[in-house]
């Protein structure tokens, strides 16, 4: 392969992980409304945000789905700071509610 051949093929890949990232920003977007809806049924049923074992069910619905090629350990650490990201929007959004 030559260095123009290797260039091209570098340059549609990474076109193509700034197609993938835009479906997963498109994706996270539409989780964070989802955990939206969810802080506003909590904030009125008095309800935690944290919920340990929920967070345990997410884990386990996503490691079983896994076919690789992250690690188990890598899955998890990155919805470990998914869940925590959505968490914080809850609480921002409860302590905006709360402020207006």
């Amino acid at each position: 392969m030559t260095n123009e051949e290797a260039q091209a093929a570098l340059d549609l890949l990474r076109k193509t992980i700034d197609e993938v990232d835009l479906r997963i920003l498109k994706l996270f977007n539409e989780r964070a409304r989802i955990v939206e809806k969810i802080g506003d049924i909590k904030k009125v049923a008095a309800l935690p945000i944290y919920e340990p074992r929920r967070e345990d069910m997410v884990f386990q619905n996503v490691l079983s789905g896994n076919g690789g090629p992250l690690s188990e350990a890598a899955v998890r650490r990155l919805f470990e700071r998914i869940i925590d990201e959505m968490r914080t929007l809850q609480r921002e959004r409860m302590a905006k509610e709360k402020g207006q």
